[in-house]
């Protein structure tokens, strides 16, 4: 029988949480399943994904199909660039120190990336509060004198025709 990688939905009504699960392709979603391999919480900003990339290099090795969204989420967590390189080593493209040493390097890169949007939405989010709360009060920028009288100068040309 084929086996999938796939989401089974969790979490309430307009709320939707995710469990990344192994399943039988004939499994109802979110019935039986083999393995648990991880989550989803599309809810946050930027989504939240928690994923065992070891189990899912495996499984995938053993011949698991990933859905569409299943596949999105592993080559987000760089699982797929990890077959990707380890396919390449069993062609004798490269050695596995050198694939292990630049998934190493892809999944620090990734992180960082995804730490730094992490920060970016609380610190907009903080910015934000304080803007409702009334503690910071916005300016709004004046033009330079010259921008001003050029377009004062073109207003007066287009009311004189």
């Amino acid at each position: 029988m084929a086996v999938k990688i796939r989401l089974a939905r969790r979490g309430r009504k307009k709320q939707p949480f995710y469990h990344i699960i192994v399943a039988q392709a004939s499994a109802k979603r979110d019935g039986k399943f083999i393995e648990q391999i991880g989550s989803y919480n599309p809810m946050t900003s930027p989504a939240t994904i928690e994923l065992d990339r070891d189990k899912a290099y495996e499984w995938l090795n053993k011949g698991a199909q990933p859905t569409h969204t299943a596949r999105a989420i592993l080559r987000f967590k760089g699982v797929m660039y990890k077959k990707h390189l380890m396919r390449g080593v069993s062609k004798g493209s490269m050695t596995e120190e050198q694939a292990l040493k630049m998934y190493e390097e892809f999944i620090s890169d990734k992180d960082a990336r995804i730490q730094k949007r992490f920060e970016a939405t609380k610190e907009a989010q903080k910015n934000f509060w304080k803007q409702v709360s009334g503690e910071v009060k916005i300016v709004k920028k004046e033009a330079p004198a010259e921008m001003a009288s050029e377009f004062r100068s073109e207003d007066a040309a287009g009311e004189e025709e």
